[in-house]
């Protein structure tokens, strides 16, 4: 057994709440946020001197070996590229665009821009690779006016550079630019040598300076360019160490997969590693049929010391580590704690992770969550030692205010600090509604006191403000609860559901399947629609339906009846993100037809009610 990992320590749990007259309510922290630097590069230049042969950044190559970069050569590396951006004329007007996922090569040349003072934006890959028309990718174009395009391979993202690349923008590849026009190797930009105008710009950069512009996922909306100053990143990187001070004893070790195009990946976890000299290793699985035993590959070569997914991540690894005892040494043998963000973690997961760690361990890793935004840099509340139970996303971080303003029967989030973004790229017109007077910035979420006697036991996500309806009775329907409660009963058949009934007597539901869980379920073989459509699954949901509705009193909390969604989910009509989340309003909009045959009650609905029948 092993007993000499790393242990988790947590900063402080205490917070201070004021009621203000007008029925709102602030809630921070008492303690003062530490010092951080004006700039994300200022932590590279640190370790290429206190750590240079250290590795910052590793990533397997079609060798199966991996290729690492330590820290100084980064540095160096970085420095090179940000000359050759300022010998192009790159700027704020000119910014760079990164097409491609995650990679040494993309890294690089972000850290250059930074050390540039020219910001950079790393778009969504799915928007140039799973798109059939490339609305997305053409809008956010079209929106940064690109100086610089860069693929680290050209030949997968050939078409959406044709059909929606800037033709006054230089397209740099690292490979795969045969038959494409005119590229410019990565290479070249690697040569260029740091002099004066690098040390001027350098010297220009402050808290404010534009690091990067990130594009929401538009689970709500359309995407929206958010600002990400240095401020905002390093200023964060001090509230999550101070939430979790321990990350600064050993230098954090990942594995991680999460986009760069996305906050979570981009400054949550490669901020982590950098700002506390650790090493990144760049997961090319996904947690998807057919590229998530890669993940799987680098996890039985690597310890992480902490590790980051999403709930469907942990699903996926669950079997391997159930068979393979070497791998379920190796995850657990040094973790500090796992972490999950971007949905709701089904109660069997977390169990059956804390009790294979404890059989390794001796004690169970905990598991952590957190609250945030694309605008919020983006940890704004985080678990404590006190505030941890589950689905508790934690309390304030230190230096952030919370406040709690009654809307629509539920406490409506805003925050403010740092970390908090200055707006949206060339769309000032978006910060109405979203900033009070007071500066505070709208989250769109509902939060709930996991314990209103104590504040310090934390909080509790209590759906987005936008997606909640009332029924034709008057009562209000919380869709984000609800949705949860759906997904934890029906899991692993279903992975998410919208919720219908706005005007209506009842409430409804439309599944997301998981077709390969439904298949093993249902027995069928066959097309999709026969999986779904059989009559073992329909029993299987009905039966949990059932369950779902058991004791539960008041129409606004019950699933009268539901509809498996059979359909391909459009990533151009914005029904789904690239980051896999369901739009409510667009799902529904796009689909008056099912909806309709939610309450008409054609054959394919499910009832609670057929449990009772199958059982018969």
């Amino acid at each position: 057994m092993e007993t000499a990992a790393p242990r988790l320590r947590f900063g402080p749990s205490d917070v201070d709440l004021i009621r203000r007259p007008d029925g709102s309510m602030i809630v921070r922290s008492p303690h003062t946020l530490g010092p951080y630097p004006g700039a994300v590069t200022h932590w590279l230049d640190h370790w290429a001197q206190a750590a240079p042969g250290r590795a910052f950044l590793a990533q397997r190559q079609a060798s199966g070996r991996w290729r690492s970069v330590t820290y100084a050569e980064a540095r160096e590396l970085a420095r090179r590229i940000a000359q050759a951006l300022l010998d192009r004329g790159l700027s704020a007007e000119r910014p760079v665009a990164v097409l491609s996922g995650n990679g040494i090569e993309h890294a690089l040349l972000g850290f250059g821009a930074m050390y540039a003072g020219i910001p950079y934006a790393s778009i969504s890959p799915p928007y140039s690779l799973l798109s059939s028309d490339f609305g997305k990718l053409r809008t956010i174009l079209a929106l940064l006016t690109p100086g610089l395009v860069f693929a680290a391979d050209g030949a997968p993202f050939a078409r959406a550079i044709e059909a929606a690349g800037p033709s006054d923008a230089e397209l740099v590849v690292g490979r795969g630019g045969e038959g494409m026009r005119a590229a410019t190797p990565f290479s070249d930009l690697t040569i260029a040598t740091p002099g004066p105008a690098l040390d001027a710009a350098q010297a220009a950069i402050g808290p404010d300076t534009i690091a990067k512009i990130l594009f929401t996922s538009g689970s709500t909306g359309a995407p929206k360019g958010v600002i990400n100053t240095q401020r905002m990143l390093t200023s964060n990187q001090a509230m999550i160490r101070a939430a979790y001070p321990s990350l600064a004893d050993t230098p954090p070790v990942l594995v991680d997969w999460l986009p760069w195009s996305h906050t979570f990946g981009a400054n949550h976890n490669v901020g982590i590693v950098l700002a506390n000299g650790g090493t990144l290793h760049i997961d090319e699985g996904k947690p998807l049929p057919g590229t998530f035993e890669e993940t799987v590959r680098n996890l039985r070569d690597v310890a992480p010391t902490v590790y980051y997914n999403v709930p469907k991540g942990y699903e996926m690894l669950l079997p391997y580590l159930d068979r393979e005892a070497e791998l379920r040494r190796t995850f657990f043998s040094r973790l500090q704690f796992m972490f999950y963000a971007g949905a709701a973690l089904a109660p069997h997961i977390r169990e059956t992770l804390e009790r294979m760690s404890r059989e390794v361990r001796g004690d169970p890793v905990p598991m952590l969550t957190s609250l945030g935004s694309t605008e919020t840099a983006p940890s704004a509340l985080s678990v404590t030692a006190r505030a941890r139970a589950p689905g508790v996303i934690g309390i304030p971080n230190v230096g952030v205010e919370l406040k709690l303003v009654p809307t629509l029967g539920k406490l409506a989030a805003w925050v403010r600090g740092p970390l908090v973004t200055p707006g949206y790229w060339r769309q000032p017109e978006l910060a109405a509604g979203v900033f009070d007077s007071e500066g505070f910035y709208f989250l769109g979420d509902a939060l709930s006191f996991a314990d209103e006697s104590d504040p310090e036991k934390g909080f509790v996500f209590d759906g987005r403000i936008a997606e909640d309806f009332k029924l034709a009775s008057g009562t209000w329907v919380s869709v984000g609860p609800l949705r949860a409660r759906i997904i934890e009963q029906l899991a692993p058949l279903i992975r998410d559901a919208v919720i219908a009934g706005h005007d209506r007597d009842e409430v409804t539901a439309l599944l997301i399947p998981d077709l390969d869980a439904c298949r093993m379920a249902s027995g069928a073989g066959g097309a999709p629609a026969d999986v779904l459509s059989s009559p073992r699954l329909r029993a299987r949901i009905a039966e949990g339906l059932a369950h779902l509705n058991a004791g539960v009193g008041g129409s606004s909390f019950r699933i009268a009846r539901a509809l498996v969604f059979t359909e391909t989910l459009s990533l151009d009509a914005g029904e789904v993100t690239d980051k896999g989340s369901i739009n409510q309003r667009t799902m529904l909009a796009r689909h008056p037809d099912l909806v309709a045959e939610l309450y008409a009650g054609s054959h394919r609905v499910i009832r609670p009610a057929e449990v009772q029948e199958c059982a018969s």
